[in-house]
């Protein structure tokens, strides 16, 4: 599998937990979610009742950009890729000189597809970078897509450009310099003196790195959560994560799957649990030795225990 396809799973892999967590530890006034769950609540019937709320709001409110947005990263999590990518669309009718939707389009766009960096993709990135020429995901992805087209010197030069623009400690800091490791090492790019700096420690994972990461949900998006009832946020969190989990369990040829529950174990700090997935990702692919490189390759670059 070619280093930037390894890339691209990584950039789409931040936790499917970001939004709901950040928003509920943000509201200090509330009671306990615990209180205000149903002790016997389905976390993924759960997921399935925020969505069709949000689906509901934005039948009401056609021209709520913020809310599209918000509607097209909880498709995105859930994996409906295609939904995602029209709730994305919606938000660009509704505020086209919004970099951050056309980004997300973007990346909605080539994970809807077969994972690579399609012409649409690059239009929407383009259009983000018009507007805002330091979007990070827009800059990353183009990338991605030089690299994939045989421009990896070209995808290097860029990655680093994008290293140099990125606060020292940033979520996506660590990602971006394995990859480029990775690329150059590959095709034999001399990049010695080259790197940035990096921060004196990484990032912290948890919830709140998350938002920040490439690609994930903005502040505004996380207000956009904020209306949302507590206890359902929570819910929509473990939904996320234990429904992942279940369809592996049910499904597990499916390597991708195993890389984004790694991603979420380990934002959510579960290293054990990270390992685990691992483990098993590994076993569902028994005879399948490009599988199972892609899987060690995957969480080497996340730093899993025991990849």
């Amino acid at each position: 599998m070619p280093v930037a396809r390894i890339a691209l799973l990584l950039a789409a892999l931040i936790a499917l937990v970001a939004v709901a967590v950040a928003v509920w530890r943000g509201t200090r006034s509330d009671p306990p979610v615990a209180a205000q769950m149903p002790p016997a609540a389905s976390p993924q019937a759960d997921v399935t009742t925020m969505i069709a709320q949000l689906e509901a709001k934005m039948k009401a409110n056609p021209g709520d950009a913020a809310g599209w947005r918000m509607l097209g990263w909880s498709y995105y999590r859930t994996e409906r890729f295609a939904d995602a990518v029209n709730a994305y669309r919606r938000a660009t009718l509704a505020d086209p000189k919004n970099a951050e939707g056309w980004s997300a389009l973007g990346e909605a766009i080539s994970l809807a597809g077969k994972g690579d960096v399609p012409a649409e993709a690059e239009g929407a990135f383009r259009k983000a970078l018009a507007i805002d020429p330091a979007d990070p995901r827009a800059r990353y992805f183009l990338a991605v897509r030089k690299d994939l087209s045989g421009d990896h010197k070209g995808a290097v030069d860029d990655w680093l450009a994008l290293l140099k623009d990125t606060p020292p400690g940033a979520p996506w800091e660590e990602n971006v310099r394995q990859t480029i490791t990775q690329v150059a090492a590959k095709n034999a790019i001399d990049i010695a003196g080259r790197m940035p700096a990096g921060a004196a420690a990484p990032p912290a994972a948890g919830p709140n790195a998350a938002t920040d990461a490439i690609p994930g949900p903005t502040r505004e998006q996380m207000s956009a959560a904020s209306a949302l009832p507590p206890g359902q946020q929570d819910a929509m969190v473990r939904g996320m994560v234990d429904s992942l989990a279940a369809k592996l369990k049910a499904n597990p040829a499916d390597a991708d799957g195993w890389l984004r529950l790694m991603r979420a174990r380990m934002v959510l700090g579960d290293r054990a649990a990270a390992t685990q997935a691992l483990r098993d990702g590994t076993a569902a692919f028994p005879a399948d030795k490009a599988a199972q490189a892609k899987l060690a390759e995957g969480a080497r670059a996340l730093g899993v225990p025991g990849a």
